[in-house]
C-alpha cells in the first residue's frame, strides 16, 4: 500500500475531529423552538422603515437566569411585563375593588316581594369564568333571597338573606362570541316582612 504524505493524514485526522464535533453539536443543541441562556426579540417594521419590538423574552433582571417577558404595541408602548424583582405581574396595573360601606343600612336594599334589581355594573368580558361574592342581610323579622344575573341569566342559585353568596363559574354564553363585549351584572333581591340588603365585596374574571 503506497504511503500517504503526512500532511494528508493530518488533514484526515482533523476532518474526523471536526465531523465528531459537528455530530455532537447537532445532537446536543436546543430545539429550534427553545432559547437556552439567551434572549430573543420579535420586531415589526414601521411605515418609515424603522423597527420596533413587539415581543421580548430572555434573561435579565437581578440575574441573567431569570426570564423576562415584554409585549409592545405598534407604537412601542409596553402593554405587558412581568416583575423582574419579585415575580408576578408588573404591567398592566389591574383595578381592585374599592372598600365597601360596612353599614348595612346604606347597602343596596329592597322591601319588594318580587325580584328587584338593587345594584348593577357593566364590565368587559376577558375571561370565561367569573367569581363574585356578596354579603347579604335581612332586617329584624324579615326573610328573603338574593341572586346574581349575568346578561339576564341567573348566575347560580339564589341564597337566603343573611348568608354569603360566593360563586365561581362559567359566564353564560360562548366566550368566543362574547370576548371583549360588555356584560351586565345585576344583583337582585326580594323580601318578606321587612328589608333585604346585599353588598358586593369581590368580583373578578378568571380562567377556565
Amino acid at each position: 500500500m503506497p504511503q500517504l504524505p503526512e500532511d494528508i493524514i493530518d488533514r484526515l485526522n482533523q476532518m474526523e475531529r471536526r465531523i465528531k464535533a459537528l455530530s455532537t453539536a447537532v445532537n446536543t443543541r436546543p430545539a429550534l423552538n427553545e432559547v437556552v441562556n439567551g434572549q430573543f426579540t420579535v420586531k415589526r417594521t414601521n411605515a418609515d422603515g424603522s423597527t420596533a419590538p413587539v415581543l421580548l423574552m430572555g434573561g435579565s433582571g437581578p440575574t441573567s437566569r431569570l426570564p423576562v417577558i415584554r409585549i409592545f404595541d405598534g407604537y412601542s408602548h409596553e402593554l405587558f411585563a412581568d416583575d423582574i424583582l419579585t415575580g408576578g405581574l408588573a404591567r398592566p396595573w389591574l383595578q381592585l375593588l374599592a372598600p365597601k360601606d360596612t353599614n348595612q343600612a346604606r347597602w343596596p336594599q329592597t322591601t319588594s316581594a318580587t325580584w328587584t334589581t338593587i345594584a348593577q355594573s357593566f364590565s368587559p368580558v376577558w375571561q370565561p369564568k367569573m367569581r363574585i361574592s356578596l354579603y347579604t342581610r335581612a332586617s329584624s323579622g324579615a326573610t328573603g333571597s338574593v341572586r346574581v344575573l349575568v346578561d339576564g341569566t341567573p348566575f347560580g342559585d339564589p341564597v337566603t338573606a343573611g348568608s354569603t353568596f360566593d360563586r365561581t363559574d362559567f359566564l353564560p354564553g360562548d366566550i368566543q362570541t362574547k370576548f371583549g363585549k360588555t356584560m351586565n351584572v345585576e344583583i337582585q333581591a326580594m323580601a318578606s316582612g321587612g328589608t333585604v340588603y346585599a353588598q358586593t365585596v369581590l368580583m373578578y374574571g378568571t380562567q377556565s
